[in-house]
């Protein structure tokens, strides 16, 4: 019997990263220090920090000459430094936490896909699902990251602030199953 694979990598819907740009996967023993943020500091915003992460997404089918017999996924939560930057004078542990926080909620939603992923059946449109579901999971998880934002007032609303970490930790704890193992 014949078989092929077919590998698609999928870039970052959010932003447009060199395949050989340095990256951080997500992983629950790491955490975000100012360290990792590498790019010079935007000055035409408000903004005191910004982090630059996203999914990616890589998939290979197995298929006969007929039919797609198997395939397989591999989810990333990714930190871009060198697309991520703050203000020395301004950044402080508290907005390191909110700029932390955006990076669990990328790897909240990579959980989502992996979850989504491992629901669909082996058929011959799981390419064309796959890249739907990437596109969709990826909507959402930026309207996700803008909601988080503008509820917690870029931090300054620590009612808010404090509101989202709680969010995000529950809902990651509901999806540990489906965690980054990288």
């Amino acid at each position: 019997m014949f078989y092929k694979s077919f590998i698609a990598i999928c870039i970052p819907l959010l932003m447009l990263i060199p395949m050989n740009d340095e990256v951080i996967s997500w992983n629950d023993t790491l955490k975000l220090t100012w360290g990792h943020f590498k790019a010079v500091p935007k000055t035409n915003t408000s903004a005191v920090a910004l982090t630059a992460s996203g999914i990616t997404f890589e998939f290979s089918v197995k298929e006969t000459e007929t039919r797609i017999v198997d395939f397989d996924t591999k989810v990333y939560a990714h930190f871009y430094p060198k697309k991520s930057w703050y203000i020395k004078a301004q950044g402080d542990a508290y907005i390191l936490a909110h700029e932390q926080l955006h990076f669990d909620i990328t790897e909240l939603y990579a959980r989502k896909f992996r979850k989504e992923i491992s629901q669909l059946k082996i058929n011959s449109n799981i390419k064309s699902q796959l890249r739907n579901l990437h596109e969709k999971i990826n909507k959402e998880l930026a309207a996700t990251q803008n909601r988080y934002d503008k509820e917690s007032d870029n931090s300054v609303n620590r009612e808010f602030q404090t509101k989202w970490n709680n969010y995000v930790k529950s809902e990651l704890a509901k999806l540990e199953a489906y965690k980054s193992k990288d």
